[in-house]
């Protein structure tokens, strides 16, 4: 096992707490950057330290000794990040960056894709070593569903035939690890799904499989949800989660074969993403 220090930004998030757990469970030395630690429980085998990756003054302390860093993308933060790193002699970066991105675009389609891939420039212009993780579509942003299904057997949604492959948020962690642990992944690119096309009424029936009982897809109209969600959601994201979705009715979604050839175990279902949810529904 490596004694050399890992720093994990975005510790709290959906990947980057299954990051911080894997890497404590197989023995590695970590530390946690938080802009606010006693806000959160902590493995007791994880050091934490205070900062914030858009205050690069506060990263000096984080970064001493830290050879790897686990990098969530925030927007303008990178390049301040990747300065702090290189001072400190940082070796490695492992970004999660996002499946949005597009290499032959001008310009990117939208915000998301935008902040990511600002974000990925700032590391391939850096003498660190990097490597990217571009996960499609997240299981968990079926969690949004959760209100409706503790109310009743109906989700209500646009786009009844939207359709995406849901990555399980364990298995972009352990690309992560891996590449955070191991030799060879330096300079490479990966696409994570999950292991199959799902339509949003085929999610939805899967939910209903994983908690024994019946749930449908009631589809509505695509203003009504702008609406609905506007209140929740920034408005580029929003945006962007709808023109994906108009997009994606009526055709397989494309899944690739980066979580197994990475970590050598096939993606997770998003019926076993469901089970290890299943309280949250």
């Amino acid at each position: 096992m490596g004694n050399a220090m890992i720093l994990v930004t975005g510790a709290t998030g959906n990947v980057g707490r299954n990051v911080l757990e894997q890497l404590v469970e197989q023995g590695h030395s970590v530390r946690a950057l938080s802009r606010a630690p006693q806000d959160s429980a902590w493995p007791a085998e994880a050091e934490v330290a205070t900062g914030d990756l858009a205050d690069t003054a506060s990263l000096e302390q984080a970064l001493t000794g830290v050879e790897t860093v686990f990098l969530f993308a925030v927007p303008g933060a990178t390049a301040g990040f990747v300065a702090a790193a290189e001072k400190a002699g940082v070796r490695k970066v492992v970004l999660l960056s996002s499946g949005a991105v597009d290499d032959d675009a001008e310009a990117q389609s939208d915000l998301i894709a935008a902040y990511h891939h600002e974000a990925e420039q700032a590391l391939r212009g850096s003498s660190l070593e990097w490597t990217f993780l571009r996960p499609q579509v997240f299981a968990a942003n079926t969690l949004m569903w959760a209100g409706q299904t503790k109310a009743g057997d109906v989700v209500r949604g646009a786009y009844a035939e939207a359709a995406s492959a849901p990555v399980h948020e364990a298995d972009i962690a352990a690309v992560a690890v891996a590449a955070l642990t191991q030799d060879g992944h330096g300079g490479q690119i990966y696409w994570l799904t999950g292991p199959e096309s799902l339509t949003h009424a085929d999610q939805a029936r899967i939910i209903g499989e994983a908690l024994g009982r019946p749930l449908s897809y009631q589809e509505l109209p695509v203003e009504a949800v702008r609406q609905a969600l506007s209140a929740h959601v920034p408005a580029p994201i929003l945006d962007a989660m709808l023109t994906l979705w108009a997009g994606s009715v009526g055709r397989q979604v494309p899944t690739t074969a980066d979580i197994e050839k990475v970590t050598g175990r096939p993606a997770r279902s998003f019926h076993s993403w469901v089970r290890d949810h299943a309280s949250a529904f």
